[in-house]
């Protein structure tokens, strides 16, 4: 790797960082105001959202640019790619994260209604994911990349048994279907979230070992032993 192309790799890494920073601290504040019924940090989340989006864009400018220039290849082609990937997931999670935090600013309206109990758990595997994916990133750590993958089933019951639980609760008070509609799109929005975390550690894997594991994670040999360990 010539030096021009090691300095432009570098500041792409730490501008890539610094979003992840932000980024995360977006999905803890969301679901904090949701769970928490603080509007306050909804609406610091849906303020740091117009950040985001130009940092997104700079980032990928930066890439384009990388590639022009540069052009260049094996593991430098992959590491610029991935960052690319990993950007959009990235802003993704953000657009997540302030439509939790809308769905929170509506909950405040109905603070009778009581918040399924799933959703904490779920809210925290998820959140968990998101910090899993950023370490494995940080460190090119395959086999964290890999538990990141293995939580995501965990995430997908919690949102299954919320929306049951939700469906109840509509069942039995009428009153309670406007907040309900809104908790479930949250519930779907952090799972999202999730899956998105599920992405960034696929492209960790693919960063590290050259391998695209998406829609194949047996081959990646990612078993159930690694995220029992985590639940204990």
């Amino acid at each position: 790797m010539s030096k021009h192309l090691q300095n432009d790799v570098d500041q792409l890494h730490r501008r890539l960082m610094a979003l992840f920073g932000i980024v995360e601290q977006m999905a803890d504040k969301s679901v904090r105001a949701l769970c928490e019924n603080r509007v306050e940090l909804a609406q610091e989340v849906i303020d740091t959202d117009p950040q985001v989006n130009q940092t997104e864009v700079e980032i990928e400018e930066d890439c384009l640019k990388i590639l022009a220039l540069h052009q260049p290849v094996a593991a430098d082609l992959r590491r610029v790619s991935t960052v690319l990937k990993i950007n959009s997931d990235l802003e993704r999670i953000a657009d997540l994260a302030c439509n939790i935090a809308e769905r929170a600013r509506c909950m405040h309206q109905h603070a009778y209604f009581p918040i399924p109990d799933q959703l904490t758990p779920m809210v925290r595997q998820s959140t968990l994911m998101v910090q899993m994916a950023l370490d494995s990133f940080v460190s090119s750590d395959v086999e964290l990349a890999k538990k990141v993958i293995q939580l995501d089933q965990s995430v997908d019951d919690f949102n299954l048994a919320v929306i049951n639980e939700l469906t109840e609760l509509m069942q039995q008070n009428n009153q309670y279907v406007e907040p309900a509609l809104h908790c479930f799109s949250a519930s779907r929005h952090v799972e999202r979230i999730a899956d998105h975390a599920e992405n960034i550690a696929e492209d960790v894997i693919y960063l590290v070992d050259g391998d695209i594991v998406r829609h194949r994670h047996e081959d990646a040999e990612i078993g159930a032993k690694g995220a029992s360990s985590l639940e204990d």
